[in-house]
């Protein structure tokens, strides 16, 4: 996938014009605070490059999923605005509104260099209490509306890029003209430079608890990587495959034949535990370690120590490392050796490109304090997943080519 070519910030003229923003603003909040505030940061070199430019600067996102009336109680943007004046330094207009008179009037009011936000995207999926997914399915009406409301439009919501929604999808498709920012430009690098364009020796670490969410992208990552070094709970759906005694460890039964298949496609590339870190329930307690084989009665929740050595010496050399995926439970204490070993191994190669595919991982690594250490930690985990699966982004797709 080649998305260079898809226009950028720098490709456009904004001075004067109203210009559509789709953020990714859907960051933790708990008791009507926000907990992190990584997503506002990483939005902030195209919102001040509108702002140095004199574009009227109209912001919207989506926060969490919209399910219910009384979801929209607790899920407003109400709180992001209060936040990103503080990290703006700079006043935000906040329209508790996703359309009608009141944002019209209030984006037509709008002067150069001035930040409008209005409500969150998702309060469109549900209508008079019904679900209704204007938002989420890509409603035509919709995304035409809100396309009406600005000259130019602007996707810089890589969480998103992944779905084809009204608010990215929707809009480029009934806008005279439309750009990545800077972030999303960001993004498209480094997945490509890390997954499509590596130096090897090229190595992917893959974790998370299932093979069936990870199908694609080992696939294909077969056709590109020198190994790739298994961890989480996928393990023993592997390990059953070659015939170990798992015992009450995670396991897709309906996966066992596929996984013979892929280690078998392999040739040896596929790089498994040696021993696991156990215990008798899923809780944070004292481990037990075990070799390849579990006994009955325990399950594995980590990698092992002699399963660390072996992925540090894997790693070792490596050119190019991508990351998806814890190596077990890494918010139990006693659990989470692998994990913080595996990002220690891989913040510490030298000369090397070194990316984190979102989610779990990413958080894994800004949690240890290794946000700075590692060449790339995107800000998406499902689209970075499509994007290791080979598979297109149609928040991007849709974007105008150079």
């Amino acid at each position: 996938m080649n998305y260079n070519n898809k226009k950028t910030l720098k490709d456009i003229e904004v001075n004067g014009k109203k210009v559509l923003v789709r953020v990714d603003f859907n960051v933790p909040v708990k008791e009507g605070v926000i907990t992190d505030d990584n997503r506002i940061q990483a939005a902030m070199p195209t919102i001040k490059h509108l702002i140095e430019n004199d574009a009227k600067i109209i912001l919207f996102s989506h926060l969490s999923r919209i399910k219910t009336e009384e979801d929209k109680a607790t899920k407003s943007l109400a709180v992001v605005a209060k936040k990103l004046e503080e990290v703006l330094g700079k006043t935000v207009k906040f329209v508790p509104q996703t359309r009608g008179a009141e944002l019209e009037a209030a984006i037509n009011e709008l002067k150069n260099g001035e930040v409008l936000l209005f409500e969150n995207t998702r309060f469109e999926d549900v209508k008079n209490g019904e679900v209704v997914k204007a938002e989420s399915k890509n409603d035509p009406e919709l995304g035409k509306y809100w396309a009406s409301l600005g000259d130019v439009f602007v996707n810089d919501a890589f969480g998103t890029a992944h779905r084809a929604h009204a608010s990215n999808v929707g809009i480029s498709e009934n806008i005279a003209e439309s750009a990545l920012g800077f972030l999303v430009e960001k993004e498209v690098e480094n997945l490509g430079k890390g997954i499509d364009a590596p130096e090897r020796p090229f190595v992917a670490i893959l974790g998370g608890a299932k093979v069936s969410d990870k199908i694609g992208v080992i696939d294909h990552l077969l056709t590109k990587v020198d190994k790739i070094l298994v961890g989480g709970g996928m393990t023993f759906t592997f390990m059953k495959a070659l015939g170990h005694e798992i015992g009450n460890s995670l396991l897709e039964e309906d996966k066992v034949e596929l996984a013979k298949e892929y280690l078998a496609k392999a040739n040896g590339k596929i790089i498994l535990p040696v021993d696991a870190a156990c215990a008798s329930t899923f809780a944070d307690v004292e481990p037990t370690f075990c070799g390849l084989d579990v006994p009955e009665g325990l399950m594995g929740l980590d990698i092992g120590p002699k399963t660390i050595e072996l992925f540090q010496k894997e790693l070792a050399g490596a050119k190019t490392v991508v990351w998806n995926g814890p190596m077990g439970v890494s918010e139990f204490e006693n659990f989470k050796a692998g994990t913080v070993a595996v990002c220690e191994s891989a913040a510490k190669l030298d000369n090397a490109f070194t990316l984190i595919g979102g989610g779990d991982s990413a958080a894994a690594a800004i949690k240890l304090g290794f946000k700075d250490d590692f060449s790339w930690i995107s800000t998406g985990g499902g689209a970075s997943l499509q994007y290791m699966e080979g598979k297109a982004l149609p928040g991007i797709e849709a974007i105008q080519s150079k």
